[in-house]
């Protein structure tokens, strides 16, 4: 077992702050500061037993940063050109930068359009960034999402939407909102086909896709063909009230951070009786008449659980559910670690899923 290269550690910084497994104010103080076991009494080692071997080395780098939990002390954003830069954008997939209105006397909403072309009519996602809903940026995923245009033949919109604590829930799934209605209602000049919008998120947003495929069902405005819920964060309850089991590994996003962001994003003491259900996918009651869904996560991730859960839980509501459960990996594995057999298998099933939404067909 090696370590990972510099270029790995530089690919896993990016990822890492698209996640939200650090703030870039914490990657650009945490090289040599913290001690690695602080946060959680634990030794390396220990913390990663749970965790396949193939993906050791990139959870031994993470975790010799020995970054501290995020809180309200650490959370500091930074000047937008803090931490490592995005990677370089493919010159020949295009990315556009659009202004939105919102609905009522709601802020105007940035997002970002990649691969449009009016000419065609091609199937398109809503796309949600991570970050325990408290940091990322949609332009930090540019690259990211390029190369899932190109491997899709689709376009994309990813929304800037707004981070907690500054704002709760109700005004970044406003701004997602905001987001898929301008697809929809713009599907013409972006080359769109109405019939296959899919909403995708990984992390924090995949539990903001999650809500907003709710809301969407709720409003009865905007038909969709598909949930693509990657490693989502759905259930507040995940290191609150509900216990968690000893197969679960300490690395990309803790019990501590995900209370904090869930605090931060509810503006309240997680998995409490009077946690909002409008903001918790887990707490919304009925599932039925969702569009059909892939969930994908690790099986040490912190919210396996969770994950599983949902995806029983929309079957038993009657909505096609495909649940991949990838052994022994960790939060984001297939970000921090994309060249490891793992992490390939999981992106080709995320893909294969989307596809068949789409009507294409599967890679073998």
């Amino acid at each position: 077992m090696t370590d990972i290269s510099r270029r790995d550690f530089a690919r896993w910084s990016g990822a890492a702050l698209a996640l939200g497994l650090v703030s870039r104010s914490t990657l650009s103080a945490a090289a040599g500061t913290a001690n690695p076991r602080a946060a959680t009494g634990m030794s390396i080692e220990d913390r990663l037993a749970p965790i396949d071997p193939e993906l050791r080395p990139a959870a031994r780098q993470m975790l010799s940063l020995g970054m501290p939990p995020l809180s309200a002390a650490t959370l500091h954003r930074g000047p937008t050109g803090a931490g490592p830069p995005p990677a370089p954008l493919l010159p020949d997939i295009k990315v556009a930068e659009r202004q939105i209105a919102a609905q009522g006397a709601l802020p105007t909403v940035t997002v970002y359009v990649v691969n449009a072309d009016p000419a065609k009519r091609r199937p398109a996602i809503l796309h949600t960034h991570g970050g325990g809903f408290i940091v990322g940026a949609a332009k930090g995923e540019l690259r990211y999402l390029q190369e899932t245009a190109r491997d899709l033949d689709c376009v994309i919109v990813t929304v800037e939407y707004r981070l907690a604590p500054e704002t709760r829930y109700t005004g970044s799934t406003e701004d997602n909102y905001a987001g898929l209605k301008w697809l929809h209602s713009h599907a013409d000049e972006l080359g769109v086909d109405r019939a296959r919008i899919a909403l995708m998120g990984e992390s924090a947003g995949g539990g903001h896709a999650a809500i907003l495929a709710i809301r969407a069902r709720d409003r009865g405005e905007i038909p969709l063909a598909f949930q693509a819920l990657v490693y989502p964060m759905l259930d507040d309850r995940t290191g609150s009230t509900a216990p968690i089991p000893s197969y679960i590994a300490t690395v990309g996003w803790s019990p501590p951070e995900n209370r904090f962001g869930w605090q931060s994003f509810l503006g309240m003491a997680p998995g409490g009786a009077n946690v909002p259900v409008a903001a918790v996918p887990a707490r919304t009651k009925n599932l039925a008449g969702l569009p059909p869904a892939f969930i994908g996560v690790g099986g040490s991730d912190l919210f396996a659980d969770e994950d599983m859960e949902y995806a029983r839980r929309l079957t038993r509501a009657d909505v096609p559910t495909e649940l991949l459960v990838v052994p022994r990996a960790f939060h984001g594995f297939d970000r921090v670690a994309p060249d490891t057999t793992l992490a390939q298998r999981f992106t080709k099933a995320k893909l294969n899923a989307l596809r068949r939404a789409f009507g294409q067909p599967v890679v073998i």
